[in-house]
C-alpha cells in the first residue's frame, strides 16, 4: 500500500479544522504547522508535500507568506477573506491555487455553506474532491480572470455587508430589503477601491449581483462581525492612498470609528 504525501497545513483555527477533515476523509495525511514549529525540521522530513494550505488570520497573511518554506510554495494553496492576486504576486508568487470561501465556522457550530466556494489553481481538483467528503460544494474555475472576479464579489459582499453593519445592524436580509440604498452606496465606494487595487475597471452590476445571490445564500447571516471596524479602517487608508473620495465610506468612517 501506498501512502499519499501528506498535505500540510500552516494555521490550526476554525477554519483550517474543515479542511484538515476533508483532507483525511480523502485519505490524504495531514500534518499541522503551528507557531512553535520548527519549519527546517519539518521541511527535512516533509520535502514536497501535496499541498501547504495556508490558513492564517487575514492580519498574519503577509508575515506567513514571508515565511513559507520555498519548497511548499509550488502547490500552495490560499483561502483568507480580502485576498486579490497583489497579495501574493508581491512575495514572489505567481499562481498559489486560490478558494474563496463561502461557508463559515464558528467555534463551537459546524460550518455553514453560503453558496459554493470557487477554486482555482493546480491543486484544486485535491480541495474540490476533499471539500466533497464533507458535502460542501465547490465552483471549479478555468481562468485567472474567473477567479479575480470571484475574490472581488466576496470583498464587495464582506466589506458592504460589514461596514453597512455599522449603521444599521441586523441581517443582510433587512440590509438588502429596508436599507438597499444605503448597501449600493457603500458597495459603491468598496468597488472604487477594488477597482484601484486590481487595476481595472470591474463590472459594477454583475458585483452587485453576485453580492445579492450571495445575500440570498443565507438571509440570516449576521451583517457586522468583530471584524467590521477594522475593515472600515483599512478601506478608508487604502483610499487614502488611493486618493479615492468614497463619501459613503468616509461618513460611517466619522460617524461610527472617528467620532466613537
Amino acid at each position: 500500500m501506498t501512502i499519499p504525501t501528506p498535505i500540510v497545513i500552516i494555521g490550526i483555527g476554525e477554519m483550517a479544522g474543515v479542511f484538515a477533515r476533508g483532507f483525511l476523509r480523502a485519505g490524504f495525511p495531514v500534518y499541522p504547522v503551528n507557531r512553535n514549529t520548527n519549519l527546517d525540521e519539518l521541511v527535512a522530513l516533509i520535502p514536497d508535500p501535496t499541498l501547504t494550505l495556508l490558513a492564517v488570520a487575514e492580519k498574519d497573511l503577509h508575515a506567513s507568506l514571508e515565511q513559507v518554506p520555498p519548497q511548499w510554495q509550488a502547490n500552495l494553496t490560499l483561502l483568507q477573506n480580502e485576498l486579490l492576486p497583489r497579495d501574493w504576486q508581491s512575495h514572489g508568487l505567481s499562481s498559489p491555487t486560490v478558494i474563496s470561501v463561502w461557508f463559515e465556522k464558528k467555534k463551537g457550530q459546524d460550518y455553514k455553506v453560503l453558496v459554493p466556494s470557487p477554486v482555482y489553481g493546480s491543486q484544486a481538483d485535491i480541495v474540490i474532491n476533499s471539500l466533497a467528503q464533507l458535502d460542501i460544494p465547490t465552483q471549479r474555475l478555468d481562468s485567472e480572470q474567473e477567479l479575480l472576479y470571484e475574490l472581488v464579489r466576496k470583498n464587495v459582499y464582506i466589506l458592504t455587508t460589514n461596514i453597512a453593519g455599522l449603521i444599521v445592524g441586523g441581517t443582510v436580509e433587512t440590509l438588502w430589503n429596508q436599507h438597499q440604498d444605503l448597501a449600493r452606496e457603500v458597495a459603491t465606494d468598496v468597488i472604487d477601491i477594488q477597482d484601484w487595487l486590481t487595476g481595472q475597471k470591474n463590472d459594477r452590476e454583475r458585483l452587485i449581483a453576485g453580492m445579492l445571490s450571495a445575500i440570498e445564500g443565507d438571509l440570516q447571516h449576521r451583517c457586522m462581525g468583530r471584524s467590521a471596524p477594522a475593515r472600515l479602517s483599512n478601506a478608508i487608508r487604502l483610499a487614502d492612498e488611493a486618493t479615492l473620495q468614497v463619501p459613503k465610506l468616509r461618513e460611517i468612517f466619522q460617524q461610527k470609528i472617528a467620532n466613537g
